[in-house]
């Protein structure tokens, strides 16, 4: 997945989980960030951020803050850039190589998935996590508790039970991490449902990504441990 019109700017400050203030050749920007996660190790002192001009000349912000650099790693911390960027991926057929097709946010009884995909052998309900958070060059989710994330993963040990196949990615929105693992300190809760899907038969997968100011795209296999 691509961006359009990006913009590189030094961070300033982060008042809320929507807004953060950037400098902007010397003028200070204010600025839509798509993340409402913590990511307080990445927006930090005057890091370099990469912001993509919004189309939208009626909106109060005429920027959305898309990357960081955190020393010389590019992250990106787009909450919308993993489905995106697993949707092209998907049709590559790397994961499913009998890839029929594949719908987004697709409903089943009271859950919705964030995709819905048909082999020539299985149905599958596949849920998306951006995992942002690096500690030590390994990867950690989620970044606050998320009883959502938690739901999320009762439900897919639910449809696995009533004959779908169910597959957890975590999309680290990075390149180069040894690892990938629940974050148990922040939240205990969603390691223990992780685990419990595991024994259930759920994919629990991850993936790195290649990372640039103005783009996104699945990388390699990530180890997963639990």
């Amino acid at each position: 997945m691509k961006y359009s019109h990006i913009t590189e700017g030094k961070f300033l400050s982060r008042p809320n989980r929507f807004i953060a203030y950037v400098d902007i050749g010397g003028k200070p920007e204010k600025v839509h960030v798509k993340n409402t996660g913590r990511c307080k190790e990445l927006l930090t002192g005057q890091a370099v951020v990469y912001l993509e001009k919004s189309s939208n000349g009626k909106r109060a912000t005429a920027y959305d803050l898309v990357a960081v650099k955190k020393g010389e790693r590019m992250i990106n911390m787009d909450s919308y850039a993993p489905n995106r960027a697993v949707g092209e991926w998907l049709w590559k057929k790397e994961l499913f190589p009998t890839l029929q097709g594949v719908w987004a946010e697709k409903t089943y009884e009271k859950s919705r998935f964030d995709f819905y995909v048909e082999t020539a052998e299985e149905r599958i309900f596949l849920e998306v996590k951006g995992v942002t958070l690096e500690r030590e060059n390994a990867a950690y989710f989620p970044d606050a508790p998320s009883e959502r994330a938690v739901k999320h993963v009762e439900e897919l040990v639910k449809a696995k039970k009533e004959g779908y196949e169910a597959y957890l990615v975590f999309v680290v929105q990075m390149q180069g991490v040894d690892f990938f693992s629940p974050n148990r300190e922040t939240h205990p809760a969603f390691a223990r449902a992780l685990w419990h899907a595991k024994q259930e038969g759920v994919g629990i997968l991850a993936y790195d990504c290649l990372v640039t100011a103005d783009s996104m795209e699945i990388g390699k296999p990530v180890e997963v441990r639990l």
